[in-house]
């Protein structure tokens, strides 16, 4: 039987009124088995032993895209040509030398998905009949299309590259050309002439992700399973779109509805009940919330979200933290919430340990036991989208760190997944102050253009936010706005919240600030303070200080606890929780209770002492660690605490006798490099002179007084250090402007493919990972005890990591990597973690790792001379 073309097949099955049932089968299978049978897509190499059909393949794919664009809002002509876009996807496996590489393991000069790109060009008068657009747009799109690897297609597009392309695909190009015309009998309606080129350019940085989450959802053969060639394409489709509704759905990416649920049970608070009032415009939505720590800034985000949710703006949300530590606690906060704000929601972690968080891990255990079943406002997750962190944006929900959502305007490896997985959500950042470094704030803001170009809305939350910040902010969705008003709601291009109801709840009013000269005159504050029965905390700027000072504070009799970033994960776990339990919200046994800690107090744990020293910080920092002191004022008003009054003692020099750039390092030592010091002068300077912290109304002028355009002019003898200072800022920010992906041209042109390593989403100090491990009879295990946390050996060595930066290591003499010991244990695990990673034994009971370095469970990794 000779080859027939597609039109003489579709006129057969069209006549099936004049065949009989047999007839119309065996028709079918043998024009299937003629046209397909030869074009593979996937291997047959165990454990499979089914070639599935690449044209079985495409089909999968582009049902799955159906389901997940249902909910993306725009017209039916525009859905169906982006779906048919991603069912050519792998157009490229039609190729020879794509079949050779599966059936005899020949290498491919060109990749299935470059050559992709070479068909589609090669077939544009055929789909320019199907899709209309401009030959530019249809380009631009077919490159997006190809580039669903996680990079785009760089082949050669002059005549000689595509020869070799076309000679690569012989005579698959007339499959590739067949198949097209199938696939246009399916979605005959799609068009591309609502698009124009820079419209286009926009989309091509969204097509690749979609089409990546449809193909790997599409390649699951959990799901979608091998077949033989057994029926022809429309009864394929028909079969797989059953099975794309289910996949979808236990993958976790269906999508949930907004709900009208009410999302809290206590009275609301004035910031919460503004955003249930502000006007919100049509279209893309940027509000940023100013408000200090305390006011209730994350219950107000959720309650704007609902809304905006209701109003079509997002069908999720991703809340996106500066740190990991903050993550995970919004996890828990957020996860008792959005089962109200969506019908269902799949909810996902995403950071780096998120595996490590037991709330997660049973959540996802939960969600695979039952999926999308039970109470109204039950959220879950799928282990498809908790086993890879480019997946978790997927998701409806998702907390994680801002790292996860930065990543989506780098030219990095999927890359432009991460940006299709954000732009049906609700972006929320919190903290958005801690972002105004120079690289971070480059990156956001083109996060938020990139963001509004999809359509997609966004809410920012901030306590102490400079003007000019904000201003920039608000630019990215054309919103200006000349109000100092704090605090404020302000929606970009839209309405302004300045004015509040009265809180009736207890406040702390005004906090004193006084000066301190030394570390000796602040251990006898706080021994004091101790003695009395205050709940106590230092916040220190370096771990050396804070190590110091513990000993200091234990040296007279007091017990103390320290927390610091330096601890491996699983003691800061444990430690983290012990602080929770005696001074947190609901915390017991207050009184005497005395904390040393660095600045990972300011936002990650909701704590309330009432005492503070705190080492001298830019004013941001002090204001966020201030909403710590005397904090639930509900619960533990001022005639129940031991101390008659809140006040912030500042550990600092004199501002007014600053004699040469070591003005702060003769007081703080170690912690005096941390901030920059132009700022941390200005902050002594303006707040010494005020003498008190006045929240909320005075906040905004202190920070204007600090970062504003009228800051104090600094001490001659700072001058060299503001205009060093202001070199890195611009060396940063010309970093980040060539690392940042140029959003105005297409991906073709402007992507990449590189690792994340290449393009870090901040700037900082190189660090090394240590796993700390303990010495048994039976062999090096991880410090980790599998008895709190139980027996899965690769979280155990990872609660066992602690890192630390490079420059503090570089002259010690760390564990040999290659000893018999430490290689028995490192040839477990991942390459990568072997290479990156640095096992070393903690001797007991002094606790030394090598000669200067040292760890103990109640100090974490510290420096030291000897034993």
């Amino acid at each position: 039987m000779k080859r027939q073309s597609s039109e003489i097949y579709f006129e057969k099955i069209k006549s099936t009124a004049r065949l009989t049932p047999v007839e119309v089968s065996v028709i079918g299978r043998q024009d299937v088995m003629k046209e397909w049978l030869d074009w593979p897509a996937k291997s047959a190499h165990p454990p499979e032993t089914i070639e599935h059909p690449a044209i079985y393949h495409m089909l999968d794919v582009a049902a799955v895209a159906e389901e997940l664009i249902t909910y993306f809002p725009w017209k039916s002509d525009l859905k169906q040509a982006f779906i048919a876009l991603v069912g050519l996807h792998d157009l490229g496996k039609f190729s020879e030398s794509f079949r050779r590489m599966l059936r005899e393991g020949i290498a491919q000069d060109y990749p299935h998905w470059k050559l992709t790109e070479i068909l589609l060009l090669e077939a544009d008068e055929m789909l320019a009949a199907w899709f209309g657009g401009t030959a530019e747009v249809r380009r631009i799109l077919y490159a997006a299309t190809a580039g669903h690897h996680g990079r785009p297609p760089d082949t050669p597009l002059q005549r000689r590259g595509r020869y070799k392309c076309l000679q690569a695909i012989g005579e698959g190009q007339e499959a590739a050309r067949r198949f097209l015309s199938i696939l246009k009998e399916f979605w005959p309606e799609a068009s591309l002439a609502s698009l124009d080129e820079e419209t286009a350019r926009k989309f091509s940085w969204w097509l690749p992700g979609f089409c990546t989450a449809a193909d790997w959802v599409g390649s699951n053969t959990k799901w979608f399973k091998p077949r033989k060639l057994d029926c022809n394409p429309a009864e394929y489709l028909e079969k797989t779109r059953l099975i794309a509704r289910q996949a979808v759905c236990e993958a976790g990416l269906s999508g949930a509805g907004a709900c009208s649920r009410r999302l809290f049970d206590f009275a609301l608070r004035p910031l919460q009940t503004a955003c249930e009032a502000i006007s919100l415009p049509e279209g893309p939505t940027l509000v940023v919330l100013e408000a200090e720590t305390g006011a209730g800034k994350t219950e107000a985000a959720l309650l704007l979200a609902q809304r905006m949710a209701l109003a079509g703006k997002g069908r999720g949300m991703f809340f996106a933290l500066p740190t990991m530590a903050t993550a995970d606690a919004m996890f828990n906060r957020a996860s008792q919430a959005v089962g109200k704000m969506f019908e269902k929601p799949s909810v996902t972690l995403a950071h780096g340990r998120a595996g490590l968080s037991v709330p997660f891990r049973d959540m996802v255990t939960a969600g695979s036991n039952t999926g999308k079943s039970g109470d109204a406002d039950d959220v879950t997750s799928s282990e498809w989208l908790a086993t890879d962190n480019r997946r978790a944006l997927l998701a409806d929900v998702g907390v994680g760190t801002i790292d996860q959502a930065l990543l989506s305007v780098l030219p990095v490896r999927f890359q432009t997944l991460r940006h299709y997985g954000l732009s049906s959500k609700i972006l929320v950042v919190d903290e958005v102050h801690e972002m105004g470094e120079p690289y971070i704030a480059e990156e956001l803001i083109n996060l938020l253009k990139m963001h509004r170009a999809m359509g997609g809305s966004a809410i920012l939350l901030t306590a102490t936010l400079p003007l000019a910040w904000r201003s920039r902010l608000l630019a990215t969705y054309g919103g200006v706005s000349e109000s100092s008003a704090y605090p404020a709601i302000t929606v970009a291009g839209g309405d302004a919240i300045t004015e509040f109801a009265v809180d009736d709840r207890p406040v702390k009013g005004s906090v004193k600030v006084e000066r301190m000269i030394s570390t000796e005159e602040a251990v006898q504050y706080l021994v004091q303070g101790a003695r009395a029965g205050a709940a106590c905390v230092w916040v220190r700027n370096a771990v050396d200080d804070a190590i110091a000072a513990v000993e200091a504070l234990r040296a007279e009799g007091v017990e103390t606890h320290l927390l610091h970033a330096r601890f491996a994960l699983c003691d800061r776990k444990k430690l983290e929780n012990e602080v929770l339990e005696r001074v947190g919200r609901k915390g017991k046994n207050r009184a005497g209770f005395v904390l040393v800690s660095t600045q990972i107090v300011e936002a990650s744990l909701d704590l309330d002492f009432d005492v503070m020293v705190s080492d001298l910080a830019p004013i941001g920092s002090l204001i966020q660690r201030v909403g710590r002191l005397w904090r639930h004022m509900d619960l533990r008003p001022a005639t129940e605490r031991p101390v008659p009054a809140p006040i912030l003692k500042v550990l600092s020099p004199d501002p007014t006798d600053v004699q040469d750039d070591h003005w702060l390092r003769n007081v703080l030592h170690k912690g005096a490099g941390v901030y920059a010091l132009p700022d941390t002068w200005r902050t002594a300077s303006v707040l010494f002179k005020r003498g008190q912290i006045n929240a909320p109304e005075g906040l905004r002028d202190l920070i204007e007084a600090v970062h504003g355009e009228g800051a104090e002019s600094l001490p001659s003898v700072l001058d060299e250090a503001e205009a060093t200072g202001q070199g890195k800022n611009m060396a940063a920010r010309a970093l980040a402007g060539q690392n940042i992906v140029d959003i105005e041209a297409s991906y073709r042109d402007a992507g990449n493919g590189a690792d994340d390593v290449i393009y870090p989403t901040r700037l900082g100090d190189v660090t090394t990972i240590l796993a700390l491990a303990r010495r048994t009879e039976n062999g090096l295990i991880p410090w980790a005890s599998s008895e709190d946390h139980g027996q899965d050996m690769p979280s155990l060595w990872a609660l066992s990591e602690v890192s630390v930066r490079h420059s503090k290591l570089a002259k010690l003499d760390l564990p040999d990597q290659d000893s018999p010991e430490i290689r028995d244990v490192k040839k477990e695990w991942p390459k990568w973690k072997q290479r990156d990673v640095i096992l070393c034994p903690v001797e007991d009971p002094g606790g030394e790792i090598c000669e200067g370095l040292c760890y103990k469970k109640d100090r974490g990794l510290f420096f030291c001379s000897s034993l």
